[in-house]
């Protein structure tokens, strides 16, 4: 069976990513820190014929996301696509104008979003190329390209993992890799 690892799954966008997959066959992998919660949507999936697990992990902790994935490879033979799309509260997001931000109002989202994609994908991606196949999706909200003052330091990290999957996705031209990155404004 395809694998999917979802990092940042949660019950809205991930469970609906995990179903999508989950129906064309797909086993997936669930990542993101409550233990309780993956495993409470794993069950769902089960409940619903899909084949899912749930490998907690933090994408703020490198060496956590690099275990997770590399546990989610063992348990379902490998990792097809990577599908990253951690997401915090706004409730809980510090959020600043660009004329208001500092560096450190950006360094906390860098973290999430970027940093940890480029983890999440050095860890997955020498197998795809191995294969000669995989799928690195990358989704955020619509402020990497129609940027909304209110979320400037969001906007510059989501803008900044943009471009880093753009970039990518040239550089695995020919390789049987694909790499996208999907904005989504709701």
């Amino acid at each position: 069976m395809p694998s999917i690892a979802i990092v940042g799954a949660g019950p809205g966008m991930g469970l609906a990513i995990a179903r999508t997959f989950g129906s064309h066959g797909f086993d997936v992998a669930l990542i993101a820190r409550n233990r309780d919660k993956l495993n409470d949507l794993a069950s769902r999936l089960d409940a619903e014929g899909i084949t899912a697990a749930a490998f907690p992990a933090d994408v703020l902790d490198p060496d956590a996301l690099t275990q997770a994935l590399k546990d989610a490879a063992t348990r379902f033979d490998g990792i097809d696509v990577l599908e990253y799309s951690p997401a915090g509260s706004l409730g809980s997001t510090p959020l600043t104008a660009p004329s208001e931000t500092n560096p450190s109002d950006v360094q906390w989202a860098m973290d999430f979003l970027l940093y940890g994609a480029i983890v999440a994908t050095r860890t997955v991606l020498p197998a795809m190329r191995e294969a000669g196949a995989g799928t690195l999706l990358y989704t955020n909200g619509t402020g990497s390209v129609d940027p909304t003052p209110t979320l400037g330091n969001l906007n510059a990290a989501q803008a900044a993992l943009r471009n880093w999957v753009l970039s990518l996705h040239k550089e695995l031209a020919d390789t049987g890799v694909q790499a996208a990155h999907v904005a989504i404004g709701v």
